[in-house]
């Protein structure tokens, strides 16, 4: 499965079928992983290789050849590549690139939220059309779920996708996600918009566009809000896999029946199998047979 390949051609956009008709896909025929590449310092150097430009160059290249046409997606955190400046920024762009030409959807973790023409900017920085564009991209409603109106409706129109901060495991999220507005929490209110840009999905029985954030380690705070993460026909990221504890135990005590929405996001433990490249795929795989339903 390419990022570029079409599911349902009625539905496709330019050639390209929607970003969730694709995702269903590649968790299908590789499993539920979507593989990190967090070239922290930490990291960076117990491979052996010097925090600079030219040691993160090298542990993200190795990332891409490992997780290329391997995993269901891989994810890149933006900000440890913008820490190195333009040199890093088109480092991140050759990283997507690589993983596009190997067939593997991106998600590049940016967490951009704003309000209008910024917002705007925003999209079209990241959903626009270019060789280095990658299939989706994170979002912080915390403007409102509405102010990311100008990059849902771009995901859209270019087959991309966006996965929307909605429950995040770190102990502060609680206290925003949580908090009700006349009976409903704000995490509720994130899941309903994404139900309904979901909708035409809903309808077609497969995975919209429109994804949502849900920490692997919220315990029962999923069904204690009252998320109806099935009925919003969303796909579901679940940091927190691996070295934060969850595994497909918690998976399925958080999740319930949006079990086979999740892609479960690992970085730490995996790329710390590093940094032979064998070493690293073998471990990826591994890690997303654990994880198939």
């Amino acid at each position: 499965m390419t990022s570029g390949s079409s599911g349902s051609s009625a539905n496709a956009v330019g050639g390209r079928a929607p970003f969730g008709v694709r995702l269903r896909a590649a968790m299908d025929a590789h499993g539920p992983l979507c593989a990190g590449i967090d070239p922290h310092r930490a990291l960076v150097e117990a491979w052996g290789l010097p925090y600079t430009l030219a040691g993160v160059e090298r542990f993200a290249l190795t990332c891409a050849e490992a997780f290329g046409g391997q995993v269901a997606a891989v994810k890149p955190q933006s900000a440890f590549f913008e820490v190195f400046g333009s040199g890093g920024v088109a480092l991140l762009e050759r990283v997507v690139a690589a993983l596009r030409d190997a067939g593997t959807l991106t998600v590049l973790d940016v967490k951009r939220g704003d309000i209008g023409s910024t917002m705007a900017a925003y999209a079209d920085a990241f959903l626009r059309e270019s060789p280095h564009a990658p299939d989706a991209i994170t979002l912080s409603p915390y403007l409102g779920y509405e102010s990311l109106r100008p990059a849902i409706d771009l995901a859209h129109a270019t087959g991309r996708g966006v996965f929307v901060l909605a429950l995040t495991s770190n102990p502060e999220g609680a206290s925003v996600q949580h908090a009700t507005l006349d009976g409903v929490s704000v995490a509720r209110s994130v899941v309903s918009g994404a139900a309904v840009d979901n909708a035409p999905a809903r309808g077609r029985d497969e995975l919209g566009s429109v994804g949502l954030v849900v920490g692997a380690t919220v315990g029962d705070a999923v069904r204690r809000l009252d998320l109806d993460l099935v009925g919003a026909a969303t796909p579901v990221l679940a940091p927190g896999v691996g070295a934060q504890g969850a595994g497909p135990a918690q998976l399925r005590d958080v999740f319930g029946a949006a079990l086979p929405q999740v892609l479960a996001a690992s970085s730490r433990e995996v790329l710390g199998a590093g940094p032979d490249v064998r070493t690293l795929r073998d471990t990826a795989r591994r890690t997303a047979d654990a994880l198939r339903v």
